[in-house]
């Protein structure tokens, strides 16, 4: 998966793809309540102003398998996991947990001399890979009946890594085309506005429709304003566009050098044994990494300081977010992610939050005996079901709550300690789906916010960004509260609690990807929007099926 923020800019291309400009999302808004604040949010600070107000919490900690989390941030440093068992800097595994000096959690992609993977492959280019030796100059006529089976899979991956490459170089070449366009579009714009401001009102002015060049540029804010930006003035457009234009180059640049290479290999920085899937200890302390921008967005969604009058607000009040480096500007490689879930586990993350995905599996045993030890010790996963706004019911998105059967095949029923999320955005009727989500009436569980999310980013700044990867820890986020202040309540116990909780919708929407009216509750397993409001009302009536060891409580800091 590809963290690079930007915007894909063949939608901005022609003018009948011309939408008036919508008004931008509501300040905070995943936060909000839908009867209150008339926006689609979680009711979370509904949730502490009435129904949590007087209750007791204890701290839960959440992993975040992720990019990187930068844990000096203004409204995150409060809130990092510190493993009390190791002595900061000593070089020495003071736990004895197999990992030296993991302060704030644990870098699965990096090398013991302190280098890191930034770049990697997708999944199918290593398959790829693996084939391309032995299959590339093959005689079909000689191969047993399991080779030709391998043949056949070269043949398939081979053709998708050459089409993608392709269309990454081919984008490369279309890049300074599209800038001319573009700034030839706004400086017509300017033209237009003469010296007004960019309004409603007064783009309601402009006819787009009759100047190819105003269409394309009202297009451009109307696609802006739907990603939460405020489009303030034709020299803002003109920056935030080069900005674009920049993330575009680095993307298609990387797809064609690192992503769809089958000769590039990252691994050597890591320097492990990558045919065992089981190895540990390997990695480094480095959890922060080289892009720290989607793991950092991720973290401030479940667990920013609440209420202290600084950035933004998290969902939970009373988290330790553990930081987990095991995903590239590229495909998270299995391995890393099943060792990732395993430290998680054995380091007392209650909940994991994984926002990343792919469409093939390496090793997808190692994964699955992760995640059955994840529920053997009462771990809760949150998965992000993608944003290639496909059926996912119909096609790939791994890691799964799906085990695999002896032939590769996917068992009927899911893991029962697994949350799939889905994005929505913060409009309603039609357009409360978003554009890109994946769906699935029986592989994606729930929706939630995922539009215009403002979080925490590396170096004490603020951004929205959008994504099922913003969705699952809004989903987290609920998930620590109930976990927090409900501590008696299993795993499986807040899987089904959030479940039964959420908001349905009875509303026809837009079927992400193409457009067609269908009912929302046809979209996922629940046909509804989580609530923590509804979820804790639900919570405090439920009697827990957990243990609960002596352990001091502490006041909720909300």
């Amino acid at each position: 998966m590809n963290f690079k923020s930007m915007f894909f800019l063949a939608l901005f291309m022609t003018a009948g793809n011309f939408m008036q400009a919508q008004s931008s999302a509501p300040e905070n808004w995943f936060n909000l309540d839908k009867a209150s604040d008339n926006v689609h949010g979680v009711s979370t600070d509904k949730a502490y102003r009435s129904i949590l107000k007087d209750l007791k919490s204890e701290t839960v900690i959440v992993a975040v398998i992720d990019s990187g989390v930068d844990y000096e941030h203004e409204d995150l440093k409060d809130v990092m996991w510190i493993n009390s068992g190791e002595i900061p800097g000593n070089n020495i595994d003071d736990d004895k947990n197999g990992y030296i000096d993991d302060i704030h959690g644990w870098n699965f992609i990096g090398g013991k001399d302190g280098k890191n993977v930034d770049a990697d492959t997708y999944e199918v280019t290593r398959l790829y890979g693996k084939y391309k030796t032995k299959y590339e100059n093959a005689n079909v006529n000689t191969l047993s009946k399991k080779e030709k089976k391998e043949y056949d899979k070269y043949l398939k991956y081979k053709e998708e890594v050459d089409e993608k490459y392709n269309g990454a170089k081919a984008q490369l070449d279309q890049l300074d085309a599209t800038k001319t366009l573009v700034m030839g579009a706004l400086d017509a714009l300017e033209k237009a506005l003469d010296g007004r401001a960019i309004t409603p009102e007064v783009l309601e002015t402009i006819d787009g429709t009759s100047d190819q060049n105003l269409g394309i540029a009202l297009n451009i804010i109307s696609r802006a304003s739907e990603g939460g930006e405020k489009v303030e003035s034709v020299d803002g457009l003109r920056k935030g566009f080069n900005e674009q234009v920049e993330g575009a180059v680095n993307h298609y640049s990387n797809q064609v050098k690192y992503a769809y290479n089958p000769d590039f290999n990252a691994r050597a920085i890591v320097g492990d044994n990558y045919k065992d899937s089981y190895e540990k200890g390997y990695g480094n302390n480095d959890y922060e990494g080289p892009d720290a921008f989607h793991g950092t967005h991720v973290s401030g969604i479940i667990g920013a300081v609440r209420n202290n009058g600084v950035g933004m607000d998290g969902v939970a009040d009373n988290v330790r977010i553990m930081s987990l480096r095991a995903v590239p500007d590229g495909d998270e490689r299995d391995k890393d992610v099943a060792n990732a879930i395993i430290y998680a586990v054995d380091n007392g993350a209650s909940i994991i939050n994984m926002s990343f995905g792919k469409a093939y599996s390496w090793d997808k045993k190692a994964v699955d005996l992760a995640l059955k030890y994840a529920k053997k010790k009462d771990v809760l996963l949150v998965h992000a079901a993608g944003n290639s706004a496909l059926n996912t019911d119909m096609e790939n998105n791994f890691p799964t709550d799906y085990y695999a059967k002896k032939n590769g095949k996917l068992k009927k029923k899911p893991a029962p300690n697994w949350i799939e999320v889905g994005a929505l955005s913060w409009k309603s009727g039609e357009d409360a789906p978003a554009t890109f989500s994946n769906y699935g009436k029986k592989h994606v569980d729930i929706f939630a916010p995922g539009v215009a999310i403002y979080s925490t980013i590396p170096d004490d700044n603020y951004r929205n960004a959008q994504g099922t990867s913003m969705a699952a820890p809004v989903v987290a986020g609920v998930c620590a509260v109930l976990r927090s202040y409900f501590p008696s309540l299993t795993a499986v116990q807040v899987k089904d609690i959030v479940m039964s909780s959420s908001v349905k919708s009875s509303d026809k929407v837009k079927l992400p990807g193409s457009g067609e009216l269908t009912p929302f509750s046809q979209l996922s397993v629940t046909g509804g929007v989580i609530n923590v409001y509804e979820a804790a009302k639900k919570a405090k009536m439920t009697k827990g099926k957990k243990k609960i060891k002596a352990v001091a409580k502490t006041m909720n800091k909300a």
